[in-house]
């Protein structure tokens, strides 16, 4: 028993206390108990297994608090207690759990403050101490754990002001400070969490004005301020965030006229009501058509609601003519007349024939009609040029120096390179419009866009993915291995990866890549990407290398094999895999749509294990790019060939399986001129027998 590597004993409606011998199991990764009737202490004991990783006693009737003990636990990724009868305060052993990925004590009686060794949890990405009873002021040093993507701190008894360091978590996709007592204002630091998706500060007693820097976050989805005590206005560059679905302002003490602008126009009077101050078209509103009030209260409502208007027209034209005597200024440089159109560089022929004048014509001055997506600093349109072919055209705001940076970046990396598995740039403009980037028209739009898009327009069927991993996988390599200086894209995921309309894929969006010169082995570099994509070793260390693109394409793969999200809610898919690995069914994940068309599953499982290769912890198990290619290539249907032609096959069982060895160099790949003379039936069948055999070993390696 105490070589068992999982014990999974959950949602088994067992009782009585956890047994402290479960202790000597000192060889076991994962330990569920969740679901069950449990009740009485954690026993200390647990922290004696030294190789656990996943602690799950969530969702039953514990009692007492949280050992100290399991600070011991080096290797933990996730702790799960959530739903208990615990007490108490958060042991700080705890942030000795150097490994700790995921946190969760929600729905419990816990007691005390967040210990300020916590900041040292730097591979922490999940933390959720919601519905309990922790109290004082949440900690600056909150602001420390950078990896952060979701933070729950809701209905609790914190108290003090939101500190402006929550705005450093530049990954943080959800952040819930609901039903608290926070008093003071919301940090304009918040404008820096350009990955957030929810805020949520509902229920507390926040005061001031919401900040305007909140119109920066272009990925927000989802921002509630209901029952605080705000005032002011609501900032009209809100209306920039076009992901905006969900908002509620209610009950506070704001005043003014609503935005009538783009997406303010879909919320419902719900959002404001309990704002008397504020002008908008519902019951009880000041300046609410043909409501029943006195003519002399509606006159001073009119004259206070056009005055604000007015004010804001005017300033709103003041602050357009002033940027754009700054762009005119970036663009003219020294120029001393400053007269005539931004200039239009042209990097390939089919645009000789254009002025940036001709472009503003056709795409009338980037009208809104023409946008196709959205960046969390760009905005992508379309145009067709006067010889009717589309191009696209990204427009890089540049209001903010990152934004410049980006633009930058770009030119200087896939202006300066070329591959089919890459997007190719035609041309580039500074003009008062923003930055903007000439780029081929991709019909069929983001791999993210067909596997998880609200319309999606085709099926792939499991060749068409596999062609469109190959063409990912071999733009990759070129940049990795074929490049003076090597290419680092630093943000692989479905949703750069552009298809044409023969379903080729194409790399795009390289504003964040780093060139790494041949003398160096890595970059030292702050931490940048998306989440559920990001390189858990380059998080932690900042150290940039290849590996971390691999790694980026292994939750690429499992996309292509799944049709799931990299990250969905509190859901992640690699831990999804791997969980369902240790049950021997990682083919329940499959799409249907690649069941009823791959002819040979067995190609899927290989995937699933070279997915699951590029997902190893330690960066130096992890294939190069070049070896990722060759195998997808391996997996095509074989096209026509002349009789005599035998196509090799690759045997990367060795590669993947063989522990302590490192990768096999090409030479060793070939096989002797002799041996390819004969039918490839029988390698590739003791090649299947290997991945089979090893398929469960080589994904359990990938928890180590």
């Amino acid at each position: 028993m105490q070589a068992l590597a999982v014990l999974d004993l959950s949602e088994n409606e067992l009782v009585g206390p956890i047994p402290p011998i479960l202790g000597n199991l000192s060889y076991t990764g994962k330990l569920y108990l969740h679901g069950n009737n449990l009740t009485g202490p954690i026993p200390p004991e647990l922290g004696n297994m030294s190789k656990l990783s996943y602690l799950q006693l969530n969702d039953n009737k514990l009692l007492g608090t949280i050992p100290a003990e399991l600070g011991k636990l080096q290797q933990l990724f996730e702790l799960n207690l959530a739903n208990n009868e615990l007490e108490g305060p958060i042991p700080h052993e705890i942030s000795s759990c150097t490994a700790l990925n995921q946190f969760n004590v929600h729905g419990n009686h816990l007691t005390g403050s967040i210990p300020l060794a916590f900041r040292n949890l730097q591979s922490l990405t999940y933390l959720n101490l919601s519905s309990n009873y922790f109290g004082d002021r949440i900690a600056i040093e909150l602001g420390r754990i950078i990896n952060l993507d979701t933070l729950d701190l809701s209905r609790n008894n914190f108290s003090g002001p939101v500190p402006a360091s929550v705005g450093d978590l530049e990954h943080l996709l959800t952040l819930n400070l609901s039903d608290n007592h926070l008093d003071g204002s919301l940090p304009a630091e918040f404008g820096n969490l350009r990955s957030v998706q929810i805020i949520d500060m509902s229920y507390n007693n926040l005061s001031g004005s919401i900040p305007a820097e909140l119109g920066q976050l272009q990925n927000l989805a989802a921002l509630i301020l209901n029952n605080n005590n705000l005032h002011g206005k609501i900032p009209d560059q809100l209306t920039n965030c076009f992901s905006l679905a969900t908002l509620n302002f209610s009950y506070n003490n704001l005043s003014g006229v609503i935005p009538p602008m783009r997406n303010f126009s879909r919320f419902s009077p719900d959002s404001f009501i309990g704002n008397p101050l504020l002008c908008g078209d519902w019951l009880g509103s000041i300046c609410r058509p043909g409501a029943a009030k006195s003519r002399a209260i509606f006159s001073r409502t009119a004259v206070v609601c056009m005055t604000l208007g007015f004010i804001t027209v005017l300033s709103m034209v003041v602050v357009a003519v002033y940027k754009s005597n700054q762009a005119k200024q970036l663009v003219m440089g020294s120029s001393k007349s400053g007269q005539g159109p931004p200039t239009l560089v042209i990097l390939h022929m089919d645009m000789a024939i254009h002025t940036f004048d001709d472009i503003m014509r056709i795409t009338e001055n980037l009208n809104e009609k023409y946008i196709i997506g959205y960046g969390a600093s760009s905005t992508v349109y379309k145009c067709v040029l006067k010889n009717s072919r589309p191009m696209a055209i990204k427009r890089i705001y540049n209001r903010y120096p990152d934004n410049m940076r980006e633009f930058e970046t770009e030119l200087e990396t896939i202006g300066s390179i070329k591959h089919r598995n890459l997007v190719s740039l035609h041309g580039y403009s500074l003009s008062p419009h923003g930055n903007l980037l000439f780029y081929d028209y991709m019909e069929n739009g983001s791999l993210w866009d067909l596997l998880h898009g609200p319309a999606k327009k085709v099926k792939l069927d499991w060749e068409t993915r596999l062609k469109i991993a190959v063409g990912a996988a071999q733009g990759l390599a070129y940049l990795h291995h074929d490049c003076n200086h090597r290419i680092i894209h630093r943000d692989v995921k479905s949703s750069n990866i552009l298809l044409d309309e023969n379903f080729v894929a194409h790399l795009s969006d390289f504003g964040i890549a780093k060139s790494i010169p041949a003398a160096k082995t890595h970059a030292s570099t702050y931490v940048l990407g998306t989440i559920g994509y990001i390189d858990p070793e380059y998080a932690r260390t900042s150290r940039l290398t290849e590996k971390s693109d691999v790694y980026s394409f292994g939750v690429v793969l499992l996309e292509l094999l799944t049709g799931k999200k990299a990250v969905d809610k509190e859901s992640n898919l690699h831990q999804l895999i791997l969980s369902k690995a240790d049950t021997n069914t990682v083919m329940e994940t499959v799409d249907p749509e690649v069941s009823v068309t791959c002819m040979d599953l067995s190609h899927v499982r290989k995937t699933f294990q070279l997915a699951l290769l590029c997902l190893k912890r330690n960066p130096i198990e992890r294939p190069t790019m070049h070896e990722v290619a060759r195998v997808l290539v391996s997996l095509l249907p074989a096209p026509p060939t002349k009789h005599c032609s035998v196509s090799k096959g690759i045997d990367y069982a060795k590669f993947a399986v063989d522990k302590g060895q490192q990768q096999p160099k090409l030479q060793q790949q070939q096989q002797p001129q002799q041996q390819q003379q004969h039918p490839v039936q029988e390698e590739s069948n003791s090649s299947d027998a290997q991945w089979f055999e090893r398929f469960g070993e080589v994904i359990s390696k990938n928890t180590l």
